[in-house]
């Protein structure tokens, strides 16, 4: 409330990258990256909600003969560790969706417990 409008879709960025982040994490985003055509990378190199989660294949469901289509186990927990990524994305949305800037959030686990969130402004 004590800050006036932001002017560009960086300040907001940069706004969610520092104070809200900060807020919510304790932490600042460890990188941003931009093209600078609306695309914004924003990476955390800890994040805190995967902190504590690793891969862990199961050797239950392996079969003496690969089936391509099935879900290997490693597929699964990636999916399921994505899972726990769409609330952050909705968290990231919601902020730009009351600053005005609609934009699509979406986020990519490289290595644990890093994630990247890739935030792409509609026009």
């Amino acid at each position: 409330m004590d800050r006036p409008r932001f002017t560009d879709h960086l300040e907001a960025i940069k706004f969610i990258c520092k104070d809200f982040w900060s807020e919510l994490f304790k932490k600042q985003i460890d990188n941003l990256k931009t093209n600078h055509r609306g695309t914004f990378v924003l990476q955390d190199n800890k994040f805190r909600w995967l902190a504590r989660m690793s891969i862990d294949p199961s050797t239950e469901n392996v079969s003496p003969v690969e089936d391509i289509t099935s879900p290997t186990a490693e597929s699964k927990a990636a999916q399921a560790m994505s899972m726990h990524l769409y609330f952050p994305c909705g968290i990231i949305r919601g902020a730009l969706s009351n600053l005005g800037i609609p934009c699509a959030v979406s986020a990519d686990i490289s290595n644990l417990p890093a994630c990247s969130f890739v935030v792409r402004i509609k026009a």
